[in-house]
Formats: structure tokens, sequence, C-alpha cells
């Protein structure tokens, strides 16, 4: 399989998608950086393995996921400080900016959606993935899938339209 894909050819295809989506995981450019080149590094060990060329997408975004869930575990179990000094020689690359006020409101609002419902949002939504494509990469039954996603978008609604509820299902009295 290997000798089909150019890699550079691959980087430059997918480049841009698995940092946006390393950066909705992380929120720190550094480490979304840092699970992109390893998701790169993972396949130039192991991409010949993979034995259906259209797979290729799916493979990457599910070795990007499983490193980040990893890369989290070992930092709960092995805290480490922040360096501040470091972070003036960390490579400032921007995500792609939303094309308007409300996009950039939008992905302010996904960045509060809780972890678990925010991955399976930004692969639907921002990296239209099917439903089987996403219970693929995340390695979770497809109502999970269905249920995070919904869940998600219930949240991100109560995130971008803060009203107060109203019981009995009335309408506020204007009293």
């Amino acid at each position: 399989m290997r000798s089909d894909v150019d890699f550079e050819a691959l980087v430059r295809e997918h480049l841009a998608a698995l940092y946006r989506f390393a950066l909705s995981m992380t929120r720190s450019e550094a480490d979304a950086a840092d699970l992109v080149q390893e998701t790169f590094l993972r396949w130039a060990e192991r991409g010949h393995q993979l034995l259906n060329p259209a797979k290729v997408k799916t493979w990457l975004f599910t070795t990007l996921y499983r490193e980040a869930t990893g890369r989290r575990r070992r930092l709960t179990r092995f805290p480490q400080m922040a360096l501040a000094e470091v972070q003036s020689e960390l490579p400032d690359i921007p995500p792609d900016a939303p094309s308007s006020t409300d996009g950039r409101l939008v992905l302010e609002a996904l960045g509060q959606v809780d972890e678990v419902y925010r991955v399976a949002l930004a692969l639907f939504y921002l990296e239209d993935y099917s439903y089987p494509e996403i219970a693929e990469i995340l390695d979770v039954p497809l109502g999970t899938v269905k249920s995070r996603i919904a869940r998600g978008v219930a949240q991100l609604q109560r995130l971008l339209n803060p009203q107060p509820a109203v019981r009995g299902g009335g309408k506020p009295s204007s009293s």
C-alpha cells in the first residue's frame, strides 16, 4: 500500500484538517502541531500496513485521536510543569480563520463543550465524517456517536444562546 501513496502529497492533503482536529482536542497550538507530526511519523513507519487506500484519511485521524488520548493519560499519571521560557521558541501556526465573526463565535463555544462531545462534533461538522467513520475513528458504537453529537449540539446551543429556561412550556410573563 505504502508505495501507492506519495508521502508529501499525503501531508499536503491532510495537514490542515489534522491540525484543526488536534487543535480542537488540545486547545494548544504546540500540542496540536506535535500530535500532527507524530501522526505523520506513524504513517511513515506503519502506513504500508494499510490494505485499503480509501481508508488513509480515517487511519490518520484514528492515529491522531489515539495518540492524543494516550498523551492525556500519560500527563494524568506523570504531570509536567509548563516552562514559560520555552513558549517563545514554539512555532506560531494560527488555525484557519473562520469566514465570519459568527464562525469565530461558534468555534470559541465549541472549545467550551465537554471534550467527549467536542471531538465527535469536530469530526462531524468540521471534517465532514459520517457517523460510521466517526465510530471507527473513536472506536465506539454507532449509537454512542449519535448520542455524543446530539448532546454536543445541545450543549453548544446552550452556550451560544444562554436564555433562561421557561417552565411549563409557556411564554414568560411580562409582569
